[in-house]
C-alpha cells in the first residue's frame, strides 16, 4: 500500500508516518512548500504522479504565516479540493476531523447521530470542511479525534499541555466535571490506519469510557511517577466523551490504573 500524509510532521502524522513504515507501507509526506494548497493543477498533477492508494488528510493550520484567510484556506477550502481530487483519481480519502465541532454547550457523550453545533473557530472550520467533503467525496471517511496523549512533552498532547501548566503554575487544575474525548497517540493511528477498510462515512475515536479530568490526570501522573502537582476543580463541566460502536479502541484503563 501506498499513502501520501498531509500534516506528516505534526503530532498524529508524524506517528502515523511512522507506523505505516513500519507495516511496509509506502509513505510521502506532501510537502506544501513544493505542492501549494492553493494550487489545484498542481495538488491533481502531485496525486496523479504519486498515485497512492490512501490519502491521509490529517494537515491543520497550526503555523500560521500571515497569509489573509489562512487558517479557513487550510482546514476548509484545501480539504474540499482534495475531496474532490481524491474522488476524481479514486484515491481513498480519511479526512481527520476534530471532536470540537461540538460546541461547549453540546450536550455529549455524543454519536455518529449527534448533530455538531460549533458556531467559531477551529470547531466551525471543521464542521464546514465535513461538509464539503462527504459533499466532494461521499467515499471519504471522516475520523474525529479527540486530545491525543503522548509519551512525552514537546508537541500538542495532553503530556505537553500538563509539562507546560506546571512550568507556568506549579499545579495542574483538573475538573472532575469535564469527561474529555482522549486517547493515546499509538491507539489511535492503530485505528486511523485501519479506517482504510472501513464503509464510507463518519467515525469517532475515543478511548474515554467514563473518566473524568481529574481522574485521568492523576492516572497519568502516577504513570510518569508523579511529576505534577494535580488540584482537582469542578469549574469545567463538559461531557465531551464520543461513541462509535463500529470501531474498536482500546480502553484508557488498558494503559492507566483506572476502574
Amino acid at each position: 500500500m501506498k499513502a501520501v500524509i498531509t500534516g506528516a510532521r505534526g503530532t498524529v502524522g508524524s506517528c502515523l508516518k511512522d507506523y505505516l513504515e513500519k507495516n511496509n507501507w509506502e509513505v510521502i509526506a506532501w510537502d506544501r512548500k513544493k505542492v501549494p494548497m492553493d494550487d489545484y493543477s498542481a495538488m491533481q498533477n502531485f496525486l496523479e504522479e504519486e498515485k497512492p492508494d490512501v490519502l491521509f488528510h490529517l494537515a491543520i493550520a497550526s503555523q500560521l504565516t500571515g497569509h489573509h484567510n489562512e487558517s479557513w484556506k487550510t482546514n476548509c477550502h484545501w480539504s474540499s479540493e482534495l475531496a474532490w481530487i481524491t474522488r476524481t483519481l479514486e484515491i481513498t480519502l480519511i479526512f481527520a476531523s476534530t471532536v470540537m465541532v461540538f460546541s461547549n454547550d453540546a450536550k455529549g457523550p455524543f454519536t455518529k447521530d449527534s448533530v455538531p453545533d460549533a458556531k467559531e473557530g477551529y470547531g466551525k472550520e471543521k464542521l464546514v470542511a465535513e461538509a464539503r467533503v462527504a459533499a466532494q467525496n461521499p467515499q471519504a471517511r471522516i475520523v474525529r479525534l479527540g486530545w491525543q496523549i503522548g509519551e512525552k512533552p514537546g508537541s500538542n498532547n495532553m503530556i505537553d499541555y500538563f509539562d507546560k501548566e506546571m512550568k507556568e503554575k506549579g499545579h495542574i487544575s483538573a475538573s472532575s466535571k469535564w469527561y474529555p474525548a482522549c486517547s493515546f497517540l499509538s491507539d489511535t493511528i492503530t485505528v486511523l490506519a485501519e479506517t482504510v477498510n472501513q464503509a464510507p462515512g463518519i467515525y469517532h475515536i475515543d478511548s474515554n469510557e467514563k473518566w473524568d479530568f481529574y481522574e485521568i490526570a492523576q492516572a497519568l501522573n502516577e504513570l510518569h511517577n508523579n511529576p505534577w502537582v494535580v488540584k482537582k476543580t469542578d469549574h469545567f463541566v463538559y461531557d465531551q466523551r464520543m461513541k462509535d460502536d463500529s470501531l474498536y479502541i482500546p480502553s484508557l484503563a488498558k494503559r492507566l490504573n483506572l476502574s
